[in-house]
């Protein structure tokens, strides 16, 4: 992991040491790349849940309903994630600091404003759909790893519907 110095984080593998027919060089590269997109979902749902709490306008409840049910689809991706990555053999981060060291989304400044809220919210899931994308393929072909693979699949079907659905509110 990157915020472990060496020591410790070859300490912590030889007590979870999974023999799952996947080299351990591989099994370490895909944990990194699970705790980036652990550390994006952490900060998509921090950001919906901070809508949820500060949306204002005629249409407050159908918006705060709305977050709501995002940051709890959220959550449970977010212990997916990371019980995927235990499952692997290798701990998730779970610190604030880490993850705002791993994440590829932008914290913006408070805003009530609905347009602007949603147009954040496409965005990140946007970013977050564009690197599964890309993981997908990775995971499977470079680190031999199917299942992880097939995971991020589910995760990326879900986020596409995400997305469609805030594309649907905006004008």
């Amino acid at each position: 992991m990157t915020t472990m110095t060496a020591k410790a984080t070859t300490e912590k593998h030889k007590e979870m040491k999974a023999n799952i027919g996947i080299s351990e060089k591989n099994l370490q590269a895909v944990a990194l790349e699970l705790n980036k997109c652990l550390a994006d979902l952490m900060v998509l749902y921090t950001k919906t849940r901070n809508y949820h709490w500060n949306i204002e306008g005629s249409n407050f409840m159908e918006m705060h309903k709305f977050y709501e049910n995002q940051y709890e689809e959220l959550a449970e991706a977010i212990d997916a994630m990371a019980e995927r990555i235990r499952a692997l053999g290798h701990y998730a981060e779970g610190r604030l600091s880490d993850f705002l060291k791993l994440t590829s989304l932008v914290e913006q400044e408070y805003t009530n404003d609905q347009q602007v809220q949603l147009g954040h919210l496409l965005d990140d899931h946007e970013t977050i759909i564009r690197n599964l994308r890309r993981l997908i393929d990775e995971l499977d072909e470079k680190y031999k790893d199917k299942g992880t693979s097939d995971f991020l699949t589910g995760l990326l079907t879900s986020h596409e519907k995400t997305a469609w659905m805030i594309r649907s509110y905006l004008k």
